[in-house]
Formats: structure tokens, sequence, C-alpha cells
């Protein structure tokens, strides 16, 4: 069977498994193990379970997105009652520093700007957005602070990739420039590159993150 057309059925057959999502509603073509995702969708929710869903699929080297979002008539919220949820959904959660975040709506695109201390608050902020109604897209602006960088930290980032069960970790290698870090090397899915960025993302003092790590599924008998 064409590795692509193996691609193509699997991640179609995994899209018609999520119970958020109606696969009729999605496109999928695959070229080289780029999978594009195409159609339009009634909220951002279902395209980024979209995106997840195509994630777990074996041979998946990178995805582009074309899923537009339509908000139906009936079910649409004005900008400012989508800040109101939003401000709300930050109420709620003690991960975010609210007094830090700036958060601007505009036609249903939602921009969240303002800076934190961690990476994991600016991933809630941005997790406390993502399953509103009517948003049609979400921009996460929010920077870091600088903070001092610890000794051996590029050892310490190695030695949590070699802690992660679902990372295999002997083909990555991790350098340290002032503040960012750089991944280098191999993974088999897009799911372990995600994991590697993510991982490096919560090092101390580190401020941005070059992923350059190459995809290469594993070969099946």
């Amino acid at each position: 069977m064409n590795k692509d057309f193996e691609i193509q059925k699997n991640v179609m057959e995994q899209l018609a498994w999520e119970p958020l999502l109606n696969a009729t509603e999605i496109g999928v073509a695959v070229k080289q193990g780029i999978v594009t995702l195409s159609g339009e969708l009634d909220s951002y929710a279902k395209k980024l379970a979209a995106e997840r869903a195509t994630k777990k699929i074996p041979g998946v080297k990178a995805i582009a997105e074309d899923i537009k979002v339509g908000i139906s008539p009936a079910n649409k919220k004005t900008d400012t009652e989508i800040a109101e949820s939003i401000m709300q959904s930050f109420q709620l959660n003690l991960s975010v520093p609210t007094e830090s975040i700036r958060v601007n709506v505009e036609d249903g695109t939602v921009t969240l700007e303002g800076q934190v201390d961690w990476d994991y608050q600016r991933n809630a902020a941005w997790r406390c957005v993502e399953d509103l109604p009517s948003i049609k897209v979400v921009y996460n602006l929010i920077a870091l602070r600088p903070k001092d960088i610890p000794l051996n930290i590029e050892k310490k980032i190695s030695a949590a990739f070699h802690r992660n069960a679902t990372l295999d970790a002997k083909g990555i290698s991790v350098f340290v420039a002032g503040s960012k870090a750089i991944l280098e090397g191999v993974v088999h899915t897009v799911i372990e590159k995600d994991t590697a960025e993510n991982i490096a993302w919560s090092a101390p003092g580190i401020l941005s993150v070059e992923n350059r790590l190459e995809i290469y599924p594993y070969i099946s008998d």
C-alpha cells in the first residue's frame, strides 16, 4: 500500500473516532508524510481536536492547517461577551496570573499579551481560551520574563528528555545559546517533537526554543 494513502486512511479513521468531530466536514490530503487538513468547522476547539487527532498517526511528519472556523449567527457572541468569558475562565484557573495578561478580542480573534514567569502559565492561559464558544483563532503572544540561566542547563534539559516515558530521547541533542534552546536530531512522531519542545520550554531561563528535530517514522516489518 502507498505510504501516503495509508496515512490518509488512518487519519480519516482517527478523525471519525473522535467524538467531538464529524469527519465528513474535514478534508485530508497527504503528500510525503505532510498532512493537509481542510474544510470549515463551527468551533476553534474542533479545529484543535482535528490537529491533535492527526498528530497521533504514525508516519505524519507535519500538518498544514487549512481549516476555517465559521460561527453560526445563532451561536455567535459579541467580542465583549467573549472577553468576559475569557476573564472568568482565567479567574477559575490558579495557574493563570491574570494581572500579567492582557486580552484583546476583535471579530472572534483573540490575542493574548503580557509577561509571565513560566511557560506552563502561558499554556494555561491558552487552554482557558481554546474551548470557549464563538472564537475563530487564538494568538498567544504572552512572553516569558528573563531569568538567570542555571549551570549545566543543557544536561538538565537532556535529563528531562530521558525521564519522559513518551519520548525516545536517544536521538535528541540540545544546545543553549544565551536564553535560546536549540533542539537537533531525530524523533519518530509529531507528538514526540512537540513533547521535546515543551520540555525545553519548561527549563528555567529559556525564553525561546528553536526546534530543528526531524521526524523519521518507525520502520515496520
